[in-house]
């Protein structure tokens, strides 16, 4: 038995991974007929259904942090899954990347007290698909994951990549070791100036990406 997550139904082989259990129901409403709740220990919402291709998708949330995500990522693997794509949100770290971009990630590495740290990539045949689907509302980018993205307020100190978020390298990370096929698009929701991204607009952005996802799995 996993040891984070106690499954009710069945778990798919694909995943869509968000960290929100919130944004979890909105794409499981938006993407699967009829989806039935899969998960909610700990509180991390997850469901599972059928595409309207006809295919089956579980859609589970990771909750806060790299650890988390990889504690979950873990024991989707022991259930069965095969491919995951994260769908996350992200602070911009060059002023080029506005409110609502959306990112393809194409390089994590982990981000601590010394800088950053190795190099991790998504699975190359994935990222491929799902920057295929995203087409040209999406930018390639490289991604700094810290254990928080702000300290007393303030942003964290990153002078590397293109954003910051808090989970996307150790899902790679912990992808590569389990053998599973891990991609990831994220969404500005902070500009390097502060700027926020509103509800509505995080809500569709999600929707789109979570499409995008569901069809390159």
């Amino acid at each position: 038995m996993p040891s984070r997550l106690r499954p009710t139904n069945s778990v798919a082989a694909e995943a869509i991974l968000v960290g929100d259990p919130g944004r979890a129901l909105l794409l499981a409403q938006s993407l699967l007929e009829q989806p039935k709740m899969s998960n909610h220990a700990r509180g991390l919402w997850g469901y599972t259904g059928t595409t309207a291709a006809g295919r089956e998708l579980s859609i589970q949330s990771t909750g806060m942090g790299g650890p988390s995500a990889a504690l979950v990522l873990a024991d989707l693997a022991e259930l069965g899954v095969r491919r995951a794509i994260r769908i996350g949100t992200c602070t911009a770290l060059t002023p080029d990347l506005g409110r609502g971009q959306l990112l393809a990630i194409a390089e994590a590495h982990a981000w601590g007290s010394g800088g950053a740290g190795a190099s991790i990539y998504p699975d190359p045949e994935l990222a491929g698909r799902l920057g295929e689907e995203l087409g040209a509302a999406a930018a390639k980018a490289t991604v700094a994951s810290l254990d928080t993205l702000h300290v007393g307020g303030v942003p964290a100190p990153v002078t590397a990549g293109d954003a910051a978020d808090m989970q996307t390298a150790a899902l790679f990370g912990r992808g590569r070791d389990l053998g599973l096929a891990v991609a990831a698009v994220l969404i500005v929701t902070e500009t390097a100036t502060g700027e926020h991204l509103g509800d509505e607009e995080l809500e569709l952005a999600a929707k789109h990406s979570g499409a995008a996802a569901a069809a390159s799995l």
